[in-house]
């Protein structure tokens, strides 16, 4: 029998509930090699922000329907917050943070302060690596393109006008 977090034994004595144990994990994440041990059920968000202390990707929803906590897995995009950590053992792992070169900022991070394509700066990173992503794609080519392939990525302050421009700004350079 079970009750919240507790399993009665047949003498009727409560235990509390473990998850499994913790496993060692070896991530490729921006290019550098991370050793963790974590509990298998731990999100790439989570061991991200709370185990590596990288905050770019944030957790807006924890359900996958808002895309703040946008990353490449292996270049491809993914959320974080529905990917499990372990799965990415063997896999490069890029977050914004990964993004900046030398110091100088990405240019699709340039076009945002350019254009002013975030309000609140909230879900800016997972739409800067979905903006990044969407052009590799090939999915850029006109603003229908854009904001259907970018649909997955919420921006409560509607600055959805600027992040267009930003994305058509780093696709006519390129």
């Amino acid at each position: 029998m079970s009750t919240r977090g507790q399993a009665v034994t047949e003498a009727g004595t409560a235990q509390v509930e473990r998850g499994p144990g913790p496993v060692r994990v070896r991530l490729s994440i921006n290019g550098a090699e991370h050793t963790l041990d974590i509990e298998p059920r731990v999100s790439l968000l989570d061991a991200l922000r709370e185990r590596l202390d990288l905050t770019g990707a944030k957790k807006g929803c924890d359900q996958g329907t808002c895309g703040a906590c946008t990353v490449w897995v292996d270049g491809r995009r993914v959320l974080a917050c529905l990917t499990l950590a372990m799965t990415c053992e063997g896999h490069e792992v890029t977050t914004v943070e990964g993004l900046a070169a030398h110091g100088e900022p990405h240019p699709m991070q340039q076009a945002f302060i350019e254009q002013d394509a975030f309000q609140c700066g909230y879900c800016t990173p997972g739409q800067i690596m979905s903006a990044v992503a969407l052009i590799a794609e090939g999915h850029a080519r006109n603003d229908a393109e854009i904001k259907e392939w970018m649909s997955g990525n919420i921006c409560r302050c509607a600055a959805y006008p600027h992040i267009r421009a930003a994305i058509r700004s780093v696709r006519d350079q390129t």
